[in-house]
């Protein structure tokens, strides 16, 4: 992924904010300029065009997630423990970043950008789990088996969201019952949904 710069940052996370309040894709220059602090010369400079940014957003977005979860997998080579991993990691990343957590209930779904999310370290913990035997489930049942983690996922950080869960107890709730439905035994699935969660790296 390209390294962006502290002006794109800046404007790449009020756009994200934008879209999260407003639960659409469409902005205006004058808006993102007003809620990143620059001026609209800036904003040309340094992003796409209105027209563009959502698309450039959801797929940046999804790259430096996948990318930002595969660094924060080190030491970790069981699929069950990376899959539950990478679901709490998603889940407290919403909790620290609301407007981050917004955007992904509202598009995450939809946009085909942001799907990439899912076919990242998500489809090949579930594929490796499966290729060893990890997960009771056949080969023709993964993408069944991956719309399960990405809808799981987003209640969890809907319920964080809501106030209606902590990060910690949505997070290690619906770890586990995804592991169950994927043959991990309850205990094992309990176990490895708790485990002490690593920092989400940080790649700036």
């Amino acid at each position: 992924m390209i390294r962006s710069s502290a002006a794109q940052r800046r404007i790449r996370k009020a756009a994200l904010e934008l879209f999260a309040q407003k639960g659409s894709a469409a902005l205006t220059v004058s808006e993102l300029a007003a809620a990143s602090g620059v001026v609209r010369g800036t904003v040309y400079k340094s992003a796409a065009s209105p027209d563009q940014l959502f698309a450039t957003i959801a797929l940046e977005l999804a790259e430096e997630m996948n990318e930002q979860i595969a660094a924060s997998f080190a030491g970790i080579d069981d699929p069950a423990a990376r899959l539950a991993t990478g679901i709490r990691l998603y889940v407290r990343r919403a909790h620290d970043e609301p407007s981050w957590g917004r955007f992904l209930v509202k598009f995450a779904m939809t946009d085909r950008s942001l799907r990439r999310l899912w076919t990242g370290p998500p489809m090949e913990d579930l594929t490796l789990g499966v290729e060893t035997g990890r997960y009771d489930i056949s080969a023709e049942r993964i993408i069944p088996a991956l719309a399960i983690v990405a809808g799981a996922t987003l209640a969890a950080i809907m319920l964080v969201l809501d106030g209606l869960r902590t990060w910690r107890e949505a997070g290690t709730d619906v770890a586990t019952l995804v592991l169950r439905s994927l043959g991990v035994s309850a205990d094992e699935a309990a176990a490895l949904a708790s485990q002490a969660l690593p920092t989400l790296a940080d790649l700036n």
